[in-house]
């Protein structure tokens, strides 16, 4: 067995241990946390800082790992899309690749499980190794095309197909967007998924033009249309944000993962929260800034008990992939957020959003969640800017 000990012992599900000590055994798996006056200071491995439980990514894009700084920052969405859209084909050996030295990324960063997004079997190779436990959300949309809707699921289901599960892996379909997902499409994805036990992701009131076309049928997203040769013709405003079309049509008995939510309000919050009792918030805020210049209103989570997870979004709108690097993004711009807070999205709330928490996300005996080494809480307990995270087992 391995006994770790350092100053505080974060559990994430109960209160921290002063000095303690975490025991597993070598498969990883927690069998005690006991105090360290308890134990032959000889046989435990004594750390400076505290231990937490692995992270989990609940957002992110691996299959764009090889667009690394080839799209510009602080154009707005629409913009980074545009990039996206036409410089993401690349070799096949460079994208795997890339792909390969992500996920070693992640490894290195205490991130134990990914909620990641495919539109292509690019990483389904690396997934099937099982070095990450992965949901791996099976990405569609129809530009609100309803006619396009039935072709768009036969490709996507195609790929589908494609994904090995390894040992603690799933897998579902996901909507893109309410800007990009019609009714039709979204009634496809909604009967092919499980009626309930899994999780979806879709993303959410990202960018201003999101907002103003459902409000208004105006902005950015009408010309972005229009230079792709897409009709919106037929496209009607609902008077209100986007994200009451994405309730009208998700499916409210599954866990579901609003992603990005820059511009959720607490009105939008309470609704969605009132609409399903398995709501999650996933929150990118490197991305944000990457993209959008801008952060989600973290008080408006707060004042509702909203449950936040933290993703890294891709290697094309960020800096890296980090959950640690998310944790003090937002330590550095909403300070107001406790430390004992941001991990918890960072580890527990997540591994729920998932659904993997019956072995991630705390330090608790039974569970095989990764014990990492944190460095760099300041005297107040606050994320230092220096912080930094060794992963133990």
């Amino acid at each position: 067995m391995h006994k770790f000990s350092a100053d505080r012992v974060f559990s994430v599900s109960s209160a921290p241990v002063e000095k303690g000590v975490v025991i597993t055994d070598e498969a990883g798996q927690i069998l005690a946390i006991e105090r360290r006056e308890q134990h032959d200071p000889a046989t435990v491995q004594i750390l400076p800082g505290v231990l937490i439980p692995g992270f989990v990514n609940t957002h992110c894009h691996l299959e764009l790992s090889h667009m690394k700084g080839k799209v510009d920052t602080g154009t707005g969405l629409i913009p980074f899309i545009t990039g996206v859209v036409t410089q993401r084909n690349a070799a096949a050996e460079v994208i795997a690749d890339a792909i390969e030295q992500a996920e070693r990324e992640m490894l290195v960063g205490g991130i134990v499980a990914v909620g990641d997004i495919s539109n292509a079997p690019d990483t389904f190779a690396v997934k099937a190794k099982g070095r990450l436990r992965y949901y791996t959300f099976l990405e569609l949309f129809d530009f609100l095309q309803e006619a396009g809707a039935d072709k768009t699921m036969a490709d996507g289901l195609a790929v589908y197909d494609q994904i090995e599960l390894a040992e603690g892996s799933r897998r579902a379909l996901a909507p893109h967007a309410p800007y990009s997902v019609s009714t039709r499409l979204f009634q496809k994805i909604r009967e092919f998924n499980p009626a309930s036990g899994i999780t979806t992701s879709i993303h959410n009131q990202e960018t201003p033009p999101e907002n103003e076309l459902f409000l208004y049928k105006k902005g950015g997203f009408l010309d972005f249309y229009g230079k792709f040769g897409i009709s919106m013709d037929a496209f009607q405003a609902t008077g209100r944000p986007s994200i009451y079309y994405a309730l009208e049509h998700l499916n409210p008995a599954q866990r579901t993962m609003f992603v990005h939510n820059t511009l959720t309000t607490r009105d939008d919050i309470r609704a969605a929260q009132s609409w399903s009792a398995q709501v999650y918030w996933a929150s990118c805020p490197n991305a944000n800034l990457y993209i959008e210049n801008r952060l989600p209103d973290y008080q408006a989570f707060l004042d509702t008990d909203a449950r936040v997870t933290i993703g890294t979004d891709s290697l094309t709108s960020n800096w890296q992939l980090s959950v640690l690097e998310e944790m003090k993004t937002i330590a550095r711009y909403q300070s107001y957020v406790p430390f004992e807070t941001l991990l918890q999205w960072a580890t527990l709330n997540g591994a729920q959003a998932l659904g993997f928490d019956d072995t991630l996300g705390s330090l608790e005996p039974g569970k095989k969640p990764g014990v990492l080494c944190l460095q760099g809480l300041d005297g107040g307990g606050r994320l230092g800017q220096g912080a930094s995270v060794q992963r133990l087992i």
